[in-house]
């Protein structure tokens, strides 16, 4: 369904599609970190929430966020029993779509990977564990590997969530299992260029991040138990840490064992957390990256799944206080002392643009423009997503002054911009 709202809406609309595209080719954004480089956004939406540009429900179900390039919105989703990448223009019509891998064939089956882009090609991971590379303009399959079997995977509660992280000419996926714990592909043609040694542990559902130094690129990411940094080059196991041994959660013994959120990485310190009443936690790298050490933890922002963002050495996120309720928080970077604990909606997912965050409450679809402020948290605009089905588990995009928002099917795009 096309909505049609005003000519000056429609006008934006046209003016918004001409401009060229800044492009956001992975997951919460170009860094991952969920910090959108935007500009003259709006600090105040209308009562009833910014314009709306168009919206499409043409989608297949899927959770996953978006990716943009070539003048093109990437996604994925699942039909019948595979995922597929969807292809929109930027008007919201479907170009092409793709089956790509095997769905996760248990609870939670839609699909949760977002494509990541790089020059006219794409990478993906299926629930089951298959990771393929598309050519980004046409929808064809360039290589596929059954990763999950050939690398025996130990999957856990929802399969794979992965995200793939492509560095120069390899694509890095992390089935961890009895083979491996991480494992590097040829970008251009899927060959297996170094495999990291398992540590025997299981997947996780975290897209792993990138950390530059002077003579080495590292790659961190968290499992079921353990956060590892693994070289780039040459697959070597950096360092292994526990995750897992931190701190016994009250809520259940496996809880550790459900880690959702990326890594935030600033200054030489680390932060992960996960939800569940287990905590969050900030580790000092070395100077090289070779060595990790433990400064604290908090028990304040457990988050669930809808990630954090650091900003100004304050961290904003929600935290679980069950699987249907959160509260909005703010901690300090180098401590970890709360500034915040504010009751809104329920937990759900965040960015942060131009000053202010955006938080999509995953229950009733509720998104609200919040200042970044440590000392509060203070709702400037809020409005309710009108569209789709399910929970609200997409992490919102920002690009070229268009806020979008997928739940479901449906994806819908708002002209946030000033001008």
């Amino acid at each position: 369904m096309r909505l049609k709202i005003t000519a000056l809406v429609i006008v934006a609309f046209f003016t918004q599609c001409n401009r060229p595209s800044n492009e956001i080719k992975q997951w919460r954004g170009n860094n991952r970190d969920g910090k959108f480089q935007e500009t003259n956004l709006l600090k105040e939406w209308p009562e009833n929430g910014p314009e709306l540009l168009w919206s499409t429900e043409e989608l297949s179900m899927g959770n996953s966020s978006i990716s943009i390039a070539h003048n093109s919105i990437y996604l994925t989703g699942t039909k019948d029993t595979l995922d597929e990448v969807i292809a929109l223009d930027l008007n919201g019509n479907i170009i092409w779509r793709t089956s790509y891998g095997r769905t996760w064939n248990q609870s939670f089956p839609e699909a949760r990977c977002t494509p990541t882009i790089d020059e006219d090609r794409l990478y993906v991971t299926s629930g089951l564990g298959d990771i393929a590379c598309i050519n980004a303009l046409t929808g064809d399959i360039i290589w596929k590997v059954n990763a999950a079997e050939k690398y025996e995977a130990h999957l856990e509660l929802w399969g794979i969530a992965e995200s793939p992280l492509v560095i120069d000419d390899k694509v890095i996926l992390t089935p961890v299992g009895e083979k491996s714990t991480m494992v590097a592909f040829d970008k251009l043609t899927g060959d297996e260029k170094w495999v990291c040694e398992t540590i025997h542990d299981s997947t996780a559902y975290v897209s792993p991040i990138l950390i530059e130094y002077p003579d080495k690129k590292l790659i961190v990411n968290i499992t079921a138990s353990n956060i590892i940094g693994v070289n780039a080059d040459n697959g070597k196991l950096e360092w292994s840490h526990s995750y897992y041994d931190i701190n016994t959660p009250v809520w259940h013994p496996n809880a550790p064992i459900i880690n959702c959120v990326t890594p935030v990485y600033n200054n030489n310190q680390l932060y992960v957390t996960s939800g569940y009443n287990h905590v969050g936690a900030m580790f000092k790298l070395s100077s090289d990256g070779s060595s990790i050490e433990h400064l604290w933890t908090d028990t304040i922002l457990d988050t669930h799944h809808g990630g954090v963002v650091e900003v100004d050495g304050y961290i904003y996120g929600s935290n679980w206080l069950n699987n249907r309720e959160g509260n909005w928080c703010c901690i300090n970077w180098e401590t970890g002392k709360k500034m915040y604990e504010a009751e809104w909606e329920t937990k759900g997912s965040i960015i942060y643009a131009d000053g202010m965050l955006y938080c999509y409450d995953e229950m009733k679809g509720n998104l609200a423009l919040v200042e970044a402020n440590p000392n509060e948290f203070k709702i400037i605009s809020s409005f309710k997503i009108p569209l789709g089905t399910g929970p609200h588990w997409m992490h919102p995009v920002i690009n070229d002054g268009i806020l979008y928002i997928r739940h479901g099917k449906a994806l819908m795009a708002y002209n946030i911009s000033k001008t």
